[in-house]
This record gives structure tokens, C-alpha cells and sequence, in this order.
């Protein structure tokens, strides 16, 4: 093994003996102990990742098993790397937004008595998604899907005490495990038709294949190509919450605000988009699968980012923006733009990991208070945590020069070229998503850091609704333990608390800064990241799909583009966005209220999230607990309880008392009975 595949396992592994150590032998070491070696392994684990990016940048690809787990027959299933471009572009920005969490959860879960098993967790999480990035076959890449979701599982109901937390983590689990297994089962037909599990010979063999068809129902014949990568986005919907499958997402915001970083910015969920670009030659053979992952992920991206726009939890607005922007990557690879969505997934990573840390960093500054009802006025209060969640708001609104801006027009310049079905439809619903981003995203920054300070006035109208609804939700928990409002709040939640909010300490903020620098200049780089040829072999497009490469015809450096921007369609609506949420926010701050009242309908239609939540409670799980019910009624208490266990003894029980009717006790009825039976022998001995 040389020094460099050495390297190769210390990227993930430094990591994992971090969460070992503070998982078995956190309360041993203490505190102290088990947030500096778990922060020790990412640090190592960054450094890794650095040298990795580096000599992979220098020409050096490296495809090959660690070493092999199994054989059977011919079939062999290993454990390998492919260290390419794409996977080591993946290590950095996993291992650099991971180091940042890390550091910002020594000031964010200062108190919490499960100090050293969060640390664990995060660790073996970041673990997952590295053996995840780095796979080269469906096995590993298997084994880091399922473990990013086991550990997720047990970071959102982290807080286990609360009904909410675990309703929560149970509801990501199982929806997770719905596009799970659409994923198992495209794996399984990959390994059927292909006779192996490594990427490069799957890949290699696919044009040979592209012109089989399966019969999934008698008599309709389907590509299996199209199949294939139907049911590995299918996995991918799950995985990136995409539109149906989108709705554990926000209900993960009760976890530690720490971990909705972690998952939701850049690593859990754009699992599905780097698994899609990896999978890029399979999906490429297929203009079927590509137009249901572009309808999918403009449905996504702007029906959900409209729910983003009515709720007043900080943590569930920049979740439901996360839907958001991971529907405009889903888009992006939908239209073959995969440098696109990849780029926009690198510059995501750092300014929605400001918005969700940047958001916890005011939760702590208002006593776990996490409706922007009761906030305003915290500009002066948290002079940096402002500027930092200001910066993520630009950038997540798609306004130049930061980093969101250039990898978001990219992508809609990459829809209007398309020519995949659908990609009109998608354009559509990328630009109106444009105006809805910027109005959302500004909403925060308006609502909870201008205008009037509410925190301190109980009596202020938005407060006073604030108090109702949460007595409303806490008298509804009461009769139904099965309900679980959206919002509702943290159990260590002060209310109007006597004390002004102030900035968070260093090591809190400090995280923040390093990661609104690339938030503010990572999209500089998209003249090599996205037109330079930088992926290299890593992804494949086929020549019929032109879209990116009219495009790079087209680009005239980061100046240009954003000169070009401001005679263009999406920028004016993003300021208009922006622009509206100044008028309604800050301007005329009673309007909002107004227009709820006077757009009732449309209000209560995105607050119920489109009845999606209820009817998948009614749906499936009442389904579920129906169908539990009747199998037990109709099999455990009518069949096996009543027939079997207790028919079998009334059947016992009545041959026992036909049987006790003869045996009487009496000697004249047994002399009778023999009489009758003598009887009986001389008539059959004679007749016969």
C-alpha cells in the first residue's frame, strides 16, 4: 500500500476513532477530552482530504479495492475507493463544513448532558458520508447510504425525552426507508444484469445493455436503463427529500440546531446528488429518467420554497429553503448541467451552513425561543451573527457577487437550453422560484433582525399570536399524543425572557466567519469548476444534450456574468424578492397580518404544507395502525385465539362430553351396553 492509499484511509477513519473514543469512553475522558479528540480527528481528517484534493488536482486518479469482504461465484464484494475529481471535491467541503460543526457544538451544547455522545455522533455521521463519497462500487456506497441515515436517525431524536424528537427521527427513518428501498432494488437489478458492483465496469458495460428492456408488469416492456435509474432516484428522493418524500426534512429541525447544518447543508442530503452525478453514464443512456428527475426536482424546488414563505420557526424557514435549492440541483441533473448542480451543492454547503448555525446562534441569544414572532431588533444585540446570516440571505438568494448567485443562474441559464421533456416546465418554476427565494430569505433577515424588538413587549400583537398558537398546540398534545404541531418549540423554551439577547461566544461565532467567506467568494471559481473541464471523466454527458456546452461558448469570466446578469429575468426578480420582503417587513410591518386574513385559503393550504403531513398520517400511517389492527383482530384474536388455541379446546371439550354421556359410572348401563352389543355381533355374524 503506498503513503498516498494510506492517506486514502485516514480521511474516513480519523474520524470514526474519534467517535468511538467519545462514544465508549466519553464519560471516562470527560468532556474536554472527547470534543478535543473527536475535533483532533477532523482536523487530520481535513488535512487528509487537502493533500488528497491535491494530488488528485495534479492528474493522480486512484480506482481500487481495500480489501474483499465476500466472493460468491464469480461475483466479488470489496471495499474500494475512487479517489476522482468529484469524490475528493466531496472530502473537502464534507470535511471542512464537518470541522466547523464540530467547533460550533463545544458553544451550542455546552449544557446538554449528552455532550460527549453528540460529539459521537457527528463523527461516526461524518464517517458515513465520507465511506459514502469515497465508494467505488453500489456496496460501499450501500453501506455509507444506510449508515448516514441510521446515525441521522439517532441525531434527530437526540433529545430523546421529547414525544416530538422521536415522532420526528422515527418519521425520517421510515420515509427514508420507502426511497431506500427503490434504491435496493436498483442495485439489485445492477448486480442481475451486470454481474458486478464496481461503478467502472457497471459503467463500461452500460451501452452494450442500453438497448434491453424488462417487463415489470406482463406485456409492457420498460428500458431497463430507465428502470435502473428510475429506482436509484427513487433512493435519491428519500435521501435529498424530494417532492413526495420531502416531509421528514423539516420535522428533522428538532434536533440540535448543530446537526441541521450538518445534515441538511452538506452532506445527508445532497447524498442523492452526488449519487445521481456519479451515476451520470447510466442516466445519461436514458432522456426518460432525466425528465422525471427534472419534473420532480422543479416541483420540489418551488412549491416548497412557497411553504418557506408563511412559517415563523427560524430553523423550519431555512429548512424548507434547503427543499428549495436541493430541487434546483435536482433540476440542474435532470438537464445534463452536472458540473451545474454540483457547484451549486459546493457553494450551498457554506452559506446554508451560515443560515442554520447563524439561526442557532440567535436561538442561544433568545433562551431556545425559535419563533421570529418573538424576536426583532437583534441586529445591535449580535452585530456578527447578523453580517454572517445577512451574507448566507444574499447568497442563498441568489444576488451577485456571492457565491449562490453564480451556481443558481447557472443553473437556470442551464434550463432555458435544455432540451430534455419537461424542461420548459422546469425552467418555469425555476425563475418564479428565483422572486419566491429572494422574498424568504430576506424575510428572516428583516423579520428577526430589523423593525420592532418584540422580545420585550409581551403585549405586541405578533407575540400575542405567537402565545396562542403554542397554547393551542400544548392543549392539542395534551389530548392526542399522536399530534405534533410544526410549531412547536424547545423544551427549554423561556418565554419572554427579562434578559436581552447578546452576541454568542467565540466559538460560536467564529465557525460562522469561516464560513461566510466562501459563502460570500466560492462562486468565483466557476470558470474552472463548472467550464474548465474540472470533473474530468468523472461525469459524462452525451453529445445530444448541449446544454452546458452552449453555455461555456457563452461565458466571459465572473465579471461578465454578473454584468450580463442585470439585463437578465432571474436577478430582478431575486431583488424584487428581497424588495418585497423590505416593504412588507420593515415598511409596512402591519400588512403581513392583513394579507394572511385576506389570502386565508392560499395561507392555510402552505401552512398544511399541500395536506401532504396529514395525508400521509392518514394514509399511511392510519393505514399502517389499521392494518396492524386488523391482523390482529381478524388473525391473532379470531384465528389463532379463537379458532386454533381456543377451538382446538371447545373441540376437546366437546368430544369429552359426548364421551362422558357413555361413560356414566352406572353397571346397569354398561350391562345394557353389552347386551346391545352381543346384540349387535349375532345379527352381523347370521346376516352374513
Amino acid at each position: 500500500m503506498t503513503a498516498m492509499q494510506k492517506l486514502y484511509l485516514l480521511v474516513p477513519l480519523a474520524p470514526l476513532a474519534g467517535a468511538i473514543i467519545a462514544g465508549l469512553f466519553g464519560k471516562a475522558i470527560g468532556r474536554r477530552a472527547a470534543h478535543t479528540v473527536t475535533i483532533l480527528g477532523m482536523v487530520v481528517c481535513l488535512v487528509a482530504s487537502f493533500l488528497v484534493y491535491r494530488d488528485v488536482m495534479g492528474g493522480n486518479i486512484f480506482n481500487g479495492p481495500v480489501y474483499t469482504w465476500l466472493v460468491s461465484g464469480n461475483i466479488r464484494f470489496e471495499i474500494g475507493f475512487l479517489i476522482d475529481p468529484l469524490s475528493a471535491t466531496m472530502m473537502m467541503v464534507v470535511s471542512f463544513v464537518s470541522l466547523m460543526v464540530h467547533i460550533y457544538t463545544i458553544g451550542y451544547m455546552a449544557d446538554d448532558p449528552g455532550y460527549q455522545r453528540f460529539f459521537s455522533y457527528i463523527s461516526l455521521f461524518t464517517f458515513s458520508m465520507l465511506m459514502l463519497v469515497m465508494s467505488n462500487n453500489f456496496l460501499q456506497l450501500f453501506f455509507g447510504w444506510e449508515a448516514v441515515g441510521l446515525v441521522s436517525y439517532l441525531l434527530i431524536g437526540f433529545w430523546y425525552t421529547r414525544p416530538t424528537a422521536i415522532y420526528a427521527n422515527l418519521k425520517a427513518f421510515l420515509v427514508n426507508r420507502v426511497g431506500d428501498f427503490g434504491f435496493l432494488l436498483g442495485i439489485a437489478l445492477v448486480l442481475m444484469y451486470f454481474g458486478t458492483l464496481d461503478y467502472a465496469a457497471v459503467f463500461a458495460g452500460a451501452d452494450r445493455l442500453s438497448g434491453n428492456t424488462i417487463e415489470l408488469f406482463p406485456g409492457v416492456s420498460w428500458s431497463l436503463i430507465t428502470v435502473i435509474c428510475i429506482l436509484l432516484f427513487i433512493g435519491a428522493m428519500g435521501k435529498s427529500a424530494q417532492f413526495p418524500l420531502h416531509v421528514w426534512l423539516p420535522d428533522s429541525m428538532e434536533g440540535p440546531t448543530p446537526i441541521s447544518a450538518l445534515i441538511h447543508a452538506a452532506t445527508m442530503v445532497t447524498a442523492g446528488i452526488f449519487m445521481v452525478a456519479r451515476m451520470s453514464p447510466l442516466f445519461e443512456l436514458s432522456e426518460t429518467a432525466l425528465s422525471f428527475v427534472l419534473v420532480i426536482g422543479a416541483i420540489t424546488a418551488f412549491f416548497m420554497a412557497l411553504i418557506a414563505t408563511v412559517q415563523y420557526d427560524i430553523k423550519r424557514v431555512v429548512a424548507y429553503s434547503t427543499l428549495s435549492q436541493l430541487g434546483y440541483m435536482t433540476m440542474a441533473l435532470g438537464a445534463s448541467a452536472y458540473s451545474a448542480a454540483i457547484f451549486h451543492l459546493f457553494t450551498h454547503a457554506f452559506f446554508k451552513a451560515v443560515l442554520f448555525l447563524g439561526a442557532g446562534s440567535v436561538i442561544i441569544a433568545m433562551h431556545h425561543q425559535q419563533d421570529m414572532r418573538k424576536m426583532g431588533g437583534l441586529a445591535k444585540y449580535m452585530p456578527i451573527t447578523y453580517m454572517t446570516v445577512l451574507i448566507g440571505a444574499l447568497a442563498n438568494a441568489g444576488l451577485p457577487p456571492f457565491a449562490g448567485f453564480f451556481s443558481k443562474e447557472t443553473i437556470v441559464e442551464a434550463l432555458h437550453h435544455a432540451t430534455v421533456p419537461g424542461a420548459g416546465f422546469a425552467y418555469a418554476l425555476a425563475v418564479a422560484g428565483v422572486f419566491v427565494g429572494g422574498f424568504y430569505s430576506f424575510r428572516l433577515v428583516f423579520y428577526a433582525f430589523h423593525g420592532k424588538e418584540r422580545f420585550a413587549d409581551p403585549h405586541h400583537p405578533d407575540v400575542i399570536a405567537a402565545d396562542a398558537e403554542a397554547a393551542a398546540v400544548a392543549a392539542a398534545a395534551a389530548h392526542d399524543d399522536h399530534k405534533h404541531d410544526d410549531h412547536a418549540h424547545d423544551d427549554h423554551d423561556h418565554g419572554h425572557d427579562s434578559h436581552a439577547p447578546h452576541e454568542s461566544p467565540a466559538v460560536v461565532w467564529v465557525p460562522l466567519v469561516l464560513l461566510a467567506i466562501p459563502s460570500v467568494c466560492a462562486g468565483w471559481l466557476i470558470g474552472t469548476f463548472v467550464y474548465g473541464n474540472y470533473f474530468g471523466s468523472s461525469i459524462t454527458v452525451h453529445p445530444a444534450h448541449t446544454a452546458m456546452a452552449t453555455m461555456a461558448q457563452g461565458f466571459h469570466g465572473v465579471f461578465g456574468m454578473m454584468t450580463h446578469a442585470l439585463g437578465t429575468l432571474p436577478f430582478w426578480l431575486a431583488v424584487a424578492g428581497a424588495g418585497s420582503a423590505w416593504f412588507l417587513y420593515i415598511v409596512k410591518p402591519e400588512l403581513p397580518a392583513k394579507l394572511r386574513r385576506q389570502w386565508g385559503v392560499v395561507v392555510t393550504i402552505l401552512m398544511e404544507k399541500y395536506g401532504l403531513d396529514r395525508f400521509n398520517d392518514w394514509f399511511f400511517a392510519g393505514g399502517a395502525r389499521a392494518l396492524g389492527t386488523g391482523l390482529w383482530k381478524g388473525g391473532d384474536i379470531a384465528v389463532i385465539d379463537n379458532v386454533m388455541v381456543n377451538g382446538s379446546a371447545r373441540l376437546v371439550g366437546w368430544v369429552a362430553s359426548v364421551v362422558r354421556q357413555v361413560q356414566s359410572g352406572y353397571i346397569y348401563h354398561y350391562a345394557f351396553a353389552m347386551i346391545i352389543g352381543v346384540l349387535l355381533l349375532l345379527t352381523l355374524a347370521y346376516s352374513g
